[in-house]
């Protein structure tokens, strides 16, 4: 992975804890979800209108991508009504990267080799630690940590399949374009079959916040999906996933929760992760 690859994930790692503790600051997760996902479908459509259209042996990957990333939002959301965002973020997050590992290794025939390897171990441990962390001194919410999980696991399956797909597409731009355009326009229907009426009034009074989660989460995506065509799966799962970190010093400063000595030394683990990456590319 060069430093250019590292730079544009780690800049997506910013950007994706960004738009996560927008929509878990949104107190009606359906209000903020709709906001991100329609959002994402008008900046889709403006994108498709420039960029070229992904070619045909793309397709079934983008559409599985829909389906999976539709599970993922649905997840996402009964995540952050469960479980605090500094208990429900990082859980979801961490359990992606070696599963990614995993799956990348059979089903693309990508084996880390030992530095790579070595980084993405290094950081899963940090990224572990600061998902227990975010469960000390209190009774487990199995709920909410069984909907974390599950939402790892779409995480992980998003992340392969997309992978596969745009290095199929010819165009890392249009693939995002179509993606956003394709999943975003479930949940916004959803919800105004579910408000009829009330669909605008239940919309209008978070829609600048949530059209600016909207396009944080298109960056964060676009930034990994291109670096997804000029690296390995597995590295780029590890340090996408250093939006924990982010996500954690967000949950310190915003919604008042403990950052820690064990979470200043989780994100040095995951410091040190990179730079095991960074020597394998």
């Amino acid at each position: 992975m060069t430093p250019a690859v590292a730079m544009a994930v780690l800049l997506a790692a910013v950007t994706h804890a960004s738009w996560n503790a927008i929509a878990h600051r949104i107190t009606d997760k359906l209000v903020g979800f709709t906001l991100i996902s329609g959002g994402g479908v008008l900046i889709g459509l403006a994108i498709a209108l420039c960029a070229a259209f992904p070619a045909a042996r793309a397709w079934p990957y983008l559409l599985a991508s829909a389906v999976i990333h539709i599970a993922y939002m649905a997840l996402l959301m009964r995540s952050f009504r469960l479980g605090d965002f500094g208990q429900a973020y990082p859980i979801a997050r961490g359990t992606a990267p070696l599963v990614v590992t995993v799956l990348a290794a059979v089903f693309a025939h990508e084996v880390p080799d030992g530095w790579a390897a070595a980084g993405v171990a290094v950081s899963c441990a940090g990224l572990t630690g600061v998902a227990l962390w975010g469960l000390r001194g209190r009774r487990p919410n199995w709920a909410a940590i069984g909907a974390a999980l599950a939402t790892g696991l779409t995480i992980a399956a998003y992340t392969l399949v997309d992978g596969l797909g745009v290095r199929a597409s010819g165009s890392s731009l249009g693939y995002v374009a179509w993606l956003l355009a394709v999943q975003g326009v479930v949940i916004p229907a959803y919800a105004w079959y579910r408000w009829r009426g009330e669909f605008t009034a239940r919309l209008r009074p978070f829609a600048a916040l949530g059209l600016l989660g909207s396009a944080l989460s298109v960056a964060a995506y676009a930034l990994v999906l291109w670096a997804q065509t000029r690296a390995e799966l597995a590295p780029i799962a590890a340090l996408r996933e250093s939006s924990i970190i982010v996500g954690a010093a967000i949950g310190a400063v915003f919604f008042k929760e403990r950052f820690g000595v064990p979470r200043i030394a989780a994100a040095g683990l995951v410091m040190v992760g990179i730079g095991l990456m960074l020597h394998a590319g």
